[in-house]
């Protein structure tokens, strides 16, 4: 007989989303408690949460946040920062002890901006270049969130120990995301609890890829260094891919990550059937497949979208300028407590909340 709690769950992992499209900064309750109430779909080996606009007296600045094994390894390692950035404030993030969560890595952030050798070096491939080398060269240090005016806490726990752990009442952001996860094909660790950050870009991530074979091999042939042990870090990569460097749009990049059918391509009109076809054959290895629904977020806003047939659960709704979405509709409600829509999602189907007077997740 089925017995509640006694099996694994499989449409587990947990997500949330909220933003604000006027930019007006909430407090991180709400999403904590939205993944405490799904505490179920996760089972304590990863939790985290990402938050946007909860560093505005250094928004011109790179958020480094990294995980250190050892106060040792944090000093070999910061003669290394100090070469490469101009560090204008560092610190140890503030955490409190907690039963729950028993032994956890030195953690510290750093607002820097980079030393670029050449005047038109371009500063986002200088980050993205360190963060890579760093965290493949096994030295014990790991970059977890690299953004400006944004942040990632996350670790080995339920999500509402995690919050609990980085003291995360003490901050505010417009957008917050949330993870409580259920790992099943690798392992629970600290740099592989959810959310995924690469710059302004964070993914939370319900589900697997089958296709992160292929999605690695092709990323690692233009610089990214997939290190951190889990399906999800393609995604993250995927889209800093596609939309900064590539400069595909927004709708391109989702097209060419869940496409339609070949058989629903086949039936468009010939301009619009080249369209997709394109794409598909250009970024064939960018296809994510499996089941999965996700939150991609930058500072500008955040996606949702689930693979195209809906194998995992998303819910969304709106509540006057706010955008919520999440797993259930339980915890969406926690984010709108007074929603004036609710909707599932069809699979495929991006749910995109700008801030007000953005265009598009990235420049």
């Amino acid at each position: 007989m089925y017995r509640e709690g006694k099996v694994r769950i499989p449409s587990g992992c947990a997500i949330a989303a909220v933003i604000n499209q006027e930019k007006k900064l909430m407090s991180s309750n709400p999403i904590v408690s939205s993944l405490a109430l799904m505490r179920e779909r996760s089972n304590g080996l990863g939790g985290g949460f990402a938050g946007y606009g909860i560093y505005p007296e250094y928004s011109d600045y790179y958020a480094l946040h990294i995980f250190y094994e050892s106060q040792n390894i944090r000093h070999q390692v910061e003669p290394d920062l100090q070469k490469a950035f101009n560090i204008v404030h560092s610190e140890e993030i503030k955490t409190r002890k907690i039963k729950q969560i028993k032994t956890s890595p030195v953690v510290w952030r750093y607002f820097v901006k980079p030393h670029l050798q050449e005047p038109d070096d371009n500063e986002e491939d200088f980050m993205v270049s360190f963060i890579m080398t760093l965290n493949s060269n096994n030295c014990g240090a790991y970059v977890f969130s690299s953004g400006k005016n944004m942040g990632s806490f996350k670790g080995v726990g339920f999500p509402e120990d995690i919050a609990e752990f980085y003291c995360l009442e003490d901050y505010t952001g417009y957008i917050w995301t949330g993870h409580g996860r259920f790992p099943t094909n690798t392992p629970g660790w600290w740099g592989g609890a959810h959310p995924f950050c690469l710059l302004d870009w964070s993914v939370v991530h319900n589900g697997e890829l089958s296709s992160y074979g292929t999605n690695r091999a092709y990323l690692e042939m233009f610089g990214y260094k997939c290190s951190l042990q889990t399906d999800t870090e393609v995604i993250a990569y995927t889209f800093d891919h596609l939309i900064r460097k590539h400069g595909i749009s927004l709708e391109d990049a989702v097209s060419a990550t869940c496409p339609p059918f070949w058989a629903q391509i086949k039936s468009m009109d010939s301009e619009r059937a080249d369209h997709f076809r394109s794409i598909r054959l250009i970024y064939a290895s960018l296809l994510l497949n499996g089941p999965f629904s996700i939150v991609l977020a930058t500072g500008r806003g955040i996606m949702g979208l689930n693979d195209r047939i809906k194998l995992r659960p998303m819910s969304a709704a709106t509540q006057g300028e706010v955008l919520a979405m999440a797993s259930e509709e339980s915890a969406l409600r926690l984010l709108c407590p007074d929603p004036e829509v609710i909707w599932q999602p069809e699979g495929g189907e991006p749910v995109l909340g700008l801030v007000k007077g953005e265009k598009s997740l990235w420049a």
